[in-house]
């Protein structure tokens, strides 16, 4: 099985096709070669030139290695050996994809980054390739993404015919390496190893950008998760909530501000982080998950603290994520940073393996931005999934609203609140919460605390123990 690339220079175009060399990390002169578990992948360039330019990936198939134990969804011996498996462009294809053009799959060029971040008018031939549907189901998938798609059936095998098929567009390289890892084996529509919820996670990151969109983003999921329906569910549910349109980063803050400047007197901001960080170093957290990173507030200050080996910041939001990566200079960060923090995109009320093997979790000011119904979600993807032996939730005090001049009656402190929580409502969820998932608790008034009010901030830390 293989897939043709071919880069094409018009008139003009500023770029010899020649370039595609460099976009692809590989020299034309070259065959180059390498070994995955499916078998051996070769690309080639049988054309170079300035206006036209084919690079080839060639994947050869072990085919007695294919069946040698590790199948652990195979219909039977027979199956094993009978089958199209090792001769129509299928998963094998796409994880070649992700060990030979790992950079390109990344969007990144060392030598000709520009061409890579730009739109160039790329074809790509992948043959055979079996199609469960037909060109029906072809046009169903790549024609939204803008490809013109060309034809030639090769075996008419009913439901699952074999073809020789083109896609053309203008388009990154990135973006039409992506489109393949994920699609060509949701045209095949089998995929050739054991799906968990991991798979979810690659799904989402190639992804990126365009599956939310994409008018058969239910058919893709489910085929992409050989028809799993609760993981299908899952990726779904995920992908509805990155489509929720992002605030552009002036309405935000002025958000923020809003709340910050109720708060701004008796410096409640500073406060609720620097108790945080203490209650860290007083459990000796070596290792810390920040979920609902934002910006990178409380994680700045976190890199501070040599005790801390290990810092991941979690946020869904991509903005967040790159506001917070700028802030903390990653870009330039050397190898010890780099080593010890680490932010991920990634939804708050779905399991995470990552999230799993942390001494503390903290969710600080983020518990109030979730819709009451989906915080059973938050619940067992951190207190029983991922588990940390600490977990601090800080969240505003209801009853302290009364104290802050010219806050109207009923109104929230921030627009995006969903709820916000009275000292025995916070109490009553934190003891639940403590009792369902094995943790002690105790809550902590942080800021001024008034005789009938209460502080303006409260934080709950749940600690692994003998709860009955």
């Amino acid at each position: 099985m293989q897939i043709e690339i071919t880069l094409s220079a018009p008139p003009g175009a500023g770029y010899p096709a020649r370039d595609l060399g460099f976009l692809l990390h590989k020299h034309p002169d070259h065959v180059h070669e390498r070994d995955t578990a499916a078998g051996k992948v070769r690309i080639f360039f049988p054309e170079v030139g300035d206006e036209r330019s084919t690079a080839v990936l060639h994947l050869d198939i072990d085919t007695v290695g294919l069946v040698r134990g590790r199948n652990r969804q195979s219909d039977g011996l027979l199956t094993q050996y009978v089958n199209d498996r090792p001769y129509v462009a299928n998963s094998f294809l796409s994880v070649a994809i992700s060990r030979a053009l790992g950079q390109s799959l990344a969007g990144k060029s060392r030598d000709r980054q520009e061409l890579a971040d730009r739109p160039l008018p790329f074809s790509a031939r992948i043959v055979p390739v079996a199609a469960a549907g037909g060109t029906e189901v072809m046009a169903e998938l790549f024609a939204p993404l803008g490809y013109e798609i060309s034809t030639t059936l090769l075996a008419d095998e009913g439901n699952r015919a074999l073809y020789d098929m083109t896609l053309s567009a203008e388009i990154r390289l990135q973006d039409l390496l992506k489109h393949l890892y994920v699609l060509v084996p949701v045209l095949d529509n089998a995929k050739h190893y054991w799906i968990d919820k991991d798979e979810i996670d690659k799904l989402l990151d190639k992804g990126e950008g365009w599956l939310k969109d994409h008018p058969a983003q239910k058919l893709i999921a489910r085929r992409a998760l050989k028809n799993r329906r609760a993981l299908a569910n899952i990726a779904l549910a995920r992908l509805a909530e990155d489509a929720e349109p992002e605030e552009d980063p002036e309405t935000r803050a002025a958000k923020e501000t809003a709340e910050e400047i109720l708060e701004k007197p008796i410096r409640l901001h500073d406060l609720r982080l620097d108790s945080v960080v203490e209650v860290l170093k007083a459990n000796d957290a070596a290792s810390v998950l920040d979920l609902g990173c934002g910006e990178g507030k409380l994680l700045r200050r976190l890199v501070k603290e040599r005790s801390i080996a290990r810092i991941v910041g979690v946020d869904p939001s991509v903005r967040a994520i790159e506001i917070a990566a700028g802030r903390l200079k990653l870009d330039r960060a050397g190898s010890a940073l780099s080593n010890r923090l680490t932010l991920q995109m990634g939804s708050l009320t779905y399991a995470d393996r990552r999230w799993q093997g942390f001494d503390a979790a903290t969710l600080v000011e983020v518990i109030e931005h979730i819709d009451p119904p989906r915080l059973p979600m938050l619940e067992l993807s951190l207190f029983s999934d991922a588990a940390p032996r600490l977990v601090i939730v800080t969240t505003p005090n209801r009853e302290y609203k009364a104290l802050f001049d010219g806050m109207p009656e009923g109104a929230l402190r921030h627009p995006d609140h969903r709820f916000e929580w009275s000292r025995a409502e916070f109490s009553e969820w934190a003891g639940r919460v403590a009792e369902e998932h094995g943790y002690e608790f105790e809550i902590l008034p942080l800021g001024p605390v008034d005789e009938d009010h209460g502080a303006p901030s409260q934080m709950a830390l749940f600690r692994q123990g003998a709860a009955t």
